[in-house]
């Protein structure tokens, strides 16, 4: 169990890290390429696309190459793409390099949870997914702090190079697991790439919108490109006889309801963790290196939180602790938006703030993913949990966008609480679309959904 746990949460830990700590080294990637802020902030949006995209196909990729192939290809290309990365010639080889790592994480994340569920009891289920949730909580909102030192002390290409002895230590440690392939069918190529091309059509436009403009013939165009290439793999899905997504899992009162509030969860986390950078660095005047350090509370915060709600979880549901979280984040937001001041107030505002932050945040990642997971049959981890996550990237990719439309160029401090109620909303919506979770959806209460054979 300690060694599935440790090779899970690593899994976990670099693939979320690496959503976010990249935001604190675009600045002395312009100073080394030499190139402009648009085409710079494709060493994010590269990544973002890649793993939200992929995330779906991935899990269903499970049962075709086994959850530890599955865990070591993923880990593997991560990896790898670090190196790449970190000793990148130009801007496009980094891109490249960024796109492939995506790729690798959207393998990681659903093998990762899935190995840790197989490998427990029923009745640890909801515990283990808090640890699992602790170290994916802990990476998303560490990764600004540590981008900041690392950047800071070391240069930029730190940030990709610490990965790399991580995973290889992952890799090796990853060949004593068992092999887990059912023998199921290799998912509809067709349904499959309509599906990873409508994603990442719809991610590309949500996230270049700013950029492009919301009316420009690129934004329309992905926009459109997505919504119709989404459709279609959904209703090919319902005709095949080895879907490129379960659709059968939205059945599950649970499933569904756990989605919803992962959407809204992300379109409140993602742009929240960027505000915060922003506010730091452009309004109270903070170094990325003391912004960075400032946002660290609220991450260790958010690990211990993760850990206490997967194991609350099995008493009280899954329902009351998405509840719990949207409520809390809710609270710490308008408390934000509405006496945020000019001037720095670090132990007055932020810290407190950033307590209630990392509580909300750590209850609402496991309670949303505890919920997903375990409403499904034990061979359909891996599925849930691809849907899940990309259920809350696209909710990311949604609340960057609206960022981008809250906070313009020369935003005052007005532009700010703005978003800050636009977090608020959302999170509060993410509490009530808990609400629908089934009572107590735990590991060993939760109704399981069963697909029939002839849907592999």
């Amino acid at each position: 169990m300690g060694k599935v746990l440790t090779l899970a949460a690593g899994a976990a830990f670099l693939a979320m890290l690496d959503a976010t700590v990249t935001n604190l080294a675009v600045a002395d990637l312009g100073d080394d390429f030499g190139a402009p802020i648009a085409d710079l902030s494709w060493v994010v949006s590269a990544y973002f696309i890649a793993f939200a995209a992929l995330l779906t196909p991935a899990g269903r990729l499970a049962g075709v190459l086994g959850l530890r192939r599955l865990y070591v290809v993923g880990v593997g290309l991560f990896t790898l793409m670090s190196a790449v990365s970190a000793v990148a010639p130009s801007l496009g080889i980094l891109i490249g390099a960024r796109a492939l790592q995506g790729a690798g994480a959207a393998a990681m994340i659903p093998a990762s949870l899935a190995i840790l569920l197989v490998a427990v009891p029923a009745q640890r289920r909801a515990g283990a997914i808090g640890l699992w949730s602790a170290a994916a909580a802990l990476a998303a909102a560490a990764g600004p702090a540590l981008g900041g030192v690392l950047v800071d002390v070391f240069g930029w290409r730190s940030v990709f190079a610490i990965n790399i002895p991580l995973g290889l230590a992952l890799v090796v440690a990853a060949r004593s697991l068992p092999a887990t392939a059912s023998g199921a069918r290799r998912p509809d190529v067709l349904g499959t790439a309509l599906l990873v091309g409508g994603i990442a059509a719809a991610v590309l436009g949500l996230t270049e919108g700013p950029q492009w403009g919301w009316g420009s013939p690129a934004t329309v165009g992905a926009l459109v490109a997505g919504g119709l290439g989404t459709a279609a793999a959904l209703r090919r899905s319902g005709r095949v006889a080895a879907p490129a997504i379960e659709v059968g899992l939205w059945r599950s009162r649970t499933f569904a309801a756990a989605n919803v509030a992962s959407l809204l969860y992300g379109l409140a986390l993602y742009p929240w963790m960027l505000l915060g950078v922003l506010v730091l660095t452009n309004v109270w005047g903070y170094s990325p290196l003391e912004a960075g350090l400032a946002m660290s509370p609220a991450a260790v915060i958010a690990a211990v939180s993760a850990v206490a709600a997967g194991r609350l979880a099995a008493r009280v549901g899954t329902r009351s602790i998405v509840v719990f979280g949207g409520a809390v984040l809710f609270a710490a937001a308008l408390w934000i938006a509405l006496v945020l001041p000019a001037q720095a107030d670090f132990f007055g505002l932020w810290l407190p703030a950033g307590v209630l932050i990392g509580v909300g945040t750590g209850a609402l990642t496991t309670g949303t993913s505890t919920a997903a997971a375990l409403s499904v049959a034990p061979a359909r981890f891996a599925d849930a949990t691809g849907l899940n996550t990309t259920a809350r990237q696209l909710g990311g990719a949604l609340g960057i966008a609206a960022l981008a439309v809250l906070l313009p160029s020369g935003a005052d401090l007005a532009d700010y609480t703005h978003v800050y109620v636009f977090c608020a909303l959302a999170s509060a919506g993410a509490g009530l679309a808990g609400l629908a979770l089934v009572r107590p959806a735990t590991s060993s209460t939760t109704r399981i959904i069963t697909i029939p054979e002839g849907s592999h």
